[in-house]
């Protein structure tokens, strides 16, 4: 696993030479919502399509 530095080079190099702050520090956000939510995800498992239909059904059936 790499290193918060590791990292914020590693997107720094592959991102073009005229990006912006704003560019940086949105492909920042996006990867620190990855990895939260793959974090979640092994901690607390995932929903399958079945379970998920199960608890949204009111709002699935059709009228």
């Amino acid at each position: 696993m790499q290193t918060a530095k590791q990292e914020i080079v590693s997107l720094l190099d592959r991102l073009p030479e005229d990006s912006s702050l704003e560019d940086v520090q949105y492909h920042l956000y996006v990867i620190e919502k990855i990895r939260r939510g793959l974090e979640r995800a092994e901690a607390e498992g995932t929903t399958t399509q079945a379970q998920a239909e199960e608890r949204l059904g009111k709002w699935l059936t059709k009228s």
